[in-house]
């Protein structure tokens, strides 16, 4: 099957020359020579591949479908007791195709073997269809792509053996590089002790004046700390003055009020008592009044009395005359 799939992947090579990285019908036509099928059975094996009907097979459909196409027809020719002699010839064709397939891989690999490729050479994949190409194609180049290959590959062993001693050279340098960084280091940290040592003398001198000028002040604060006690001593005093004045003051007002209270009541009994002073009062004013123009009335007819008792004794008194 592996063989199958390698040979499946030749074909699309086969089939796009061009690199275009797929393959359409009239590509397809160019297997006619490697395989035992007409024009039109290629055409109709295009179209079974071409599952989604673009006109054209990617790489990984036409690999999938051809290696499926080809296992299938040498399960057919298995499965055939008395085979036909094209089916015969074409058995033999495809057995030869890939015995000739299986030899050029060996020589491939043997080539890159003797050339140490498998040093220098992560994939192969171009040499080898180069190599192919040429030994199909122009036989008469393919000794000089060879020779070519052996230049090429003993440049690149070279040039790899080169880039060895340069990065044994490098790993010189940096070792040598390290241990001049380690001394620079173990200097580094000498002196940054000593400046250590330096800045933590400067700090400790620097911390017993600051210190002294702490004690200095904590002792200031607590001159201020006792006047402030004293103070609230002072304070508190006045506070229980306060509150026992303000006790007494509560008393007195409790007291004035009950006073209050009791003026009220008095007020209002002699507001009532007022009252009927005032009605009394208006009751002896009408009778006042009344008295008043009954004795008016008494003097008016009095008066009157008397002018008519003068008048008689004018009369009189003029008739005496």
């Amino acid at each position: 099957e592996l063989t199958v799939l390698g040979k499946a992947r030749e074909f699309f090579q086969i089939c796009d020359l061009e690199g275009k990285g797929f393959v359409t019908c009239q590509d397809m036509q160019r297997l006619h020579p490697e395989l035992p099928l007409s024009l039109e059975e290629l055409e109709k094996v295009f179209v079974t591949l071409d599952a989604d009907g673009n006109g054209s097979l990617t790489p990984k459909e036409f690999i999938t479908g051809f290696s499926q196409f080809l296992l299938e027809q040498i399960a057919l020719k298995n499965d055939m007791v008395q085979p036909s002699e094209g089916e015969t010839a074409c058995q033999v064709r495809y057995e030869e195709t890939m015995a000739g397939d299986e030899d050029e891989e060996f020589q491939f690999s043997n080539l890159m073997d003797r050339l140490g490729a498998t040093k220098v050479l992560d994939d192969e994949t171009d040499v080898k269809q180069l190599w192919l190409q040429l030994k199909k194609e122009e036989p008469h180049l393919l000794s000089n792509f060879e020779e070519f290959l052996v230049r090429i590959f003993s440049q690149l062993q070279e040039a790899d053996n080169e880039k060895n001693e340069l990065e044994c050279a490098l790993k010189k340098k940096i070792a040598a590089y390290d241990e001049e960084i380690q001394h620079l280091y173990e200097e580094m940290e000498q002196q940054i002790k000593k400046e250590k040592e330096q800045f933590l003398l400067k700090d400790t001198e620097r911390f017993q004046s600051h210190s002294q000028e702490l004690e200095c002040k904590l002792l200031s604060k607590e001159q201020e700390l006792e006047q402030l006690v004293q103070k609230q001593k002072r304070l508190e005093h006045q506070c229980t003055q306060l509150l026992s004045g303000k006790e007494e003051t509560k008393v007195e007002n409790t007291k004035l009020k009950l006073t209050n209270q009791e003026l009220l009541r008095d007020l209002e009994r002699t507001s009532h008592e007022l009252s009927l002073a005032q009605q009394q009062l208006q009751v002896l004013q009408e009778e006042a009044s009344r008295l008043h123009e009954e004795k008016e009335m008494e003097v008016y007819r009095v008066t009157e009395t008397l002018q008519r008792e003068k008048s008689g004794l004018l009369k009189q008194l003029d008739f005496l005359r």
